[in-house]
């Protein structure tokens, strides 16, 4: 959206980085953490809920600022790698949980449209990963093969 009072755009941008490098407070070294990580991964962690129980448990911000490489990369070098991308994955929950609801509301219009954008959404996601070769090319999504994903 456009400033009020000049012709001009907003100022939103890259930023650089605050810090470069480790911070002050992690005590842990590289090894340390890719083993955490490892290990929350084997417990079921996502990738995000690993970020998440790093930044708030054990209090460092970034993976990549300490150890150079990010969660997923750190999971790839070890082979724990996901068959579906988590985001994938979390619309096609999201998905099955709007279809169980339309099965006992079917009179519910506007969570059928709803279905329909994220349904389609899933679809250009889907595409995406298959041009990128993290999804096989001959994988196609429809609401049975997701429930089954996601039970």
């Amino acid at each position: 959206m456009a400033r009020m009072h000049t012709r001009k755009r907003g100022k939103s941008g890259s930023k650089p980085p605050l810090r470069e490098g480790k911070p002050s407070w992690v005590s842990m070294d590289n090894n340390e953490i890719e083993q955490l990580i490892i290990k929350l991964k084997k417990e079921g962690m996502t990738k995000s809920r690993i970020g998440m129980i790093l930044r708030d448990q054990y209090g460092i911000p970034k993976v990549k600022e300490i150890t150079g490489h990010r969660v997923s990369k750190i999971l790839e070098t070890k082979n724990i790698n996901d068959s579906i991308p988590e985001d994938l994955v979390s619309l096609m929950k999201k998905a099955v949980n709007l279809n169980k609801h339309l099965i006992s509301n079917p009179k519910d219009l506007k969570n059928k449209r709803g279905l329909q954008l994220i349904e389609a959404k899933i679809k250009r996601l889907a595409d995406y990963y298959k041009r990128n070769s993290k999804l096989p090319s001959n994988w196609f999504y429809s609401i049975e093969t997701a429930e089954l994903l996601v039970k």
